[in-house]
């Protein structure tokens, strides 16, 4: 993401009161060390790391607004399923500031969500200073993402987001075929699933998270930069999963039409990506490859 400048004035009011009185927030966690740092150019707007690794970025006053270029392409995916402003059922992998549960609720007032982040400590400092709004219809829960999900009741989400990341790598343990099973069988028959993922060129990794979700799902979808696919860059890639033939039309548009443009690879194309990659087993899982110095600096 582009680097942002923080703004750090005197000590002044905390979360609520405008960016000219703001001021970062470091705070341990328990995975880690997280930062709250406002937002020079938008007010009671923030941005939220951890080990350094930027992690959200929230505006308070405009939920509607996504910073991250992986997450407005979360967003354009999500604006497609089922009807204009429909209210959705959604469990969300990874909390963060809890971005994508604010747009949501911005977008598809009533929608029911579920938020579920290991870090409990994160939770608590996310709830403290960018609180969610009366009536949001989000329950943040301080769970292992797996655990959570084989636990949840079958056939109970439209849509499920896993956005789960250990410092910079997604934990090995939501890379399986046992896991693609889990998160499949609490989705509804026409339900959506939405992962981010990061890698490069050669795609061990994403390769095999596509052959994986491939094996449980009859449908699939890759949105990522051209740079990225074309393997000259680490970057994120948003896998998408779906018993039900995807809406790519407007997905696709969207994507291109970004500040930053990205493509949707699928059918023959998407099967020649995957090429000879395999599902991955519970015993073969490992997180996904650490970024290279940078990748995902902020400055």
């Amino acid at each position: 993401m582009p680097a942002r400048r923080p703004y750090a004035p005197d000590p002044g009011t905390r979360h609520n009161g405008p960016v000219s009185e703001a001021i970062p927030v470091t705070q341990a966690v328990d995975h880690g060390t997280a930062k709250l740092m406002p937002d020079i150019d938008r007010e009671r707007a923030w941005l939220l790391t951890v080990d350094g690794a930027p992690q959200s970025y929230v505006d308070l006053d405009e939920p509607t607004y996504l910073e991250f270029e992986y997450t407005r392409r979360l967003g354009h995916v999500l604006d497609a399923v089922g009807a204009d402003g429909e209210a959705l059922d959604v469990v969300h992998l990874g909390g963060g500031a809890l971005t994508l549960p604010r747009y949501l609720a911005a977008t598809r007032p009533g929608s029911r969500q579920d938020v579920v982040e290991a870090d409990g400590a994160l939770l608590e400092l996310v709830s403290a200073w960018l609180p969610l709004p009366e009536g949001s219809g989000v329950t943040p829960h301080a769970a292992d993402a797996r655990s959570w999900i084989e636990a949840a009741p079958a056939d109970s989400a439209d849509v499920l987001v896993a956005d789960v990341f250990g410092g910079s790598r997604v934990p090995a343990h939501l890379t399986s075929l046992d896991y693609a099973r889990a998160a499949e069988r609490v989705l509804r028959a026409d339900g959506v699933y939405l992962a981010n993922l990061a890698d490069a060129a050669p795609f061990g990794f994403l390769r095999s998270q596509l052959a994986t979700f491939a094996a449980v799902f009859e449908e699939l979808a890759l949105i990522a930069e051209p740079g990225v696919l074309r393997g000259r860059r680490f970057g994120n890639a948003v896998l998408v999963a779906s018993h039900r033939p995807l809406e790519l039309a407007a997905v696709t548009r969207r994507v291109a039409a970004d500040a930053f443009p990205a493509r949707v690879e699928h059918g023959p194309g998407l099967r020649r990506f995957i090429g000879a990659a395999r599902p991955v087993a519970d015993a073969d899982a490992v997180p996904s490859p650490e970024p290279p110095d940078g990748a995902f600096g902020i400055g």
